[in-house]
């Protein structure tokens, strides 16, 4: 018996399409489990706004801060566009550090056509869930400057994966008041007994900071330990999505 579906059957070709996208879910699924235990070098996403300009405060010290990680012996993550991503790419490239890389994990969007000129290894995703899980499985640490709506998407999906234990070891660091002030408001209205939305632990996972100084403190600390582990021998447990 044949098991031609004819197109003028909308139901049966409705059906069918549903049910191979739901396949294709569940491939997808089952690849997502691949991940390597441990990457070759550090690697540090930086995110922030794409409308930063060169030579304001929070520019350079995203440039900064990048070249001083790369310093350290860290890869640079951004999203491959303007502004602080630009910055933080620049950075990377300025340090004397050898191998390092300057990575930017690009979104196709009309008014963002082009990756910035200092990145050296490129991704273009066409969905902005691709792009945010590649962000997940190649990073070991996210400092996330001040942005606009993409940068508070960015750090709230780590900042849940975190949460719910899909990725652990990972230090989550704001740096800014506009964080700080976040943190506070969901502080104020999920911890209300009220409602108790959130508990206490959960909304102590971002490491809120005021300056770059302090958010490269903290690297330096994760950074010796993922050394650590590497000279001992160990693996990092790293149960990404």
């Amino acid at each position: 018996m044949s098991s031609a579906i004819g197109l003028a059957d909308e139901e049966a070709v409705k059906e069918l399409l549903q049910g191979t996208i739901l396949g294709l879910w569940e491939i997808v699924n089952n690849l997502t489990r691949l991940r390597p235990s441990r990457h070759e070098r550090y690697r540090v996403t930086i995110f922030g706004s794409a409308r930063a300009v060169e030579g304001t405060f929070v520019y350079e010290e995203a440039r900064r801060i990048a070249r001083a990680l790369t310093e350290l012996g860290c890869d640079i993550i951004t999203g491959g566009g303007p502004g602080l991503m630009r910055a933080a790419n620049k950075g990377a490239s300025e340090a004397q550090a050898g191998q390092g890389r300057s990575v930017g994990i690009r979104i196709n969007l009309p008014f963002e056509q082009e990756s910035n000129a200092f990145v050296t290894q490129l991704y273009e995703h066409r969905t902005f869930f691709t792009r945010l899980h590649h962000f997940v499985l190649a990073s070991d640490a996210f400092i996330v400057a001040p942005g606009g709506i993409g940068t508070v998407l960015e750090a709230m999906m780590v900042w849940q994966l975190l949460q719910v234990g899909h990725i652990a070891a990972t230090p989550l660091i704001f740096v800014g008041r506009m964080w700080t002030a976040l943190v506070e408001w969901a502080r104020a209205y999920m911890l209300d007994a009220r409602l108790n939305l959130a508990s206490a632990a959960d909304l102590s996972i971002p490491h809120c900071v005021a300056t770059g100084d302090e958010a490269l403190a903290l690297i330096r600390v994760d950074h010796r330990r993922w050394v650590g582990a590497e000279t001992h021998g160990g693996q990092l447990h790293d149960p990404r999505i």
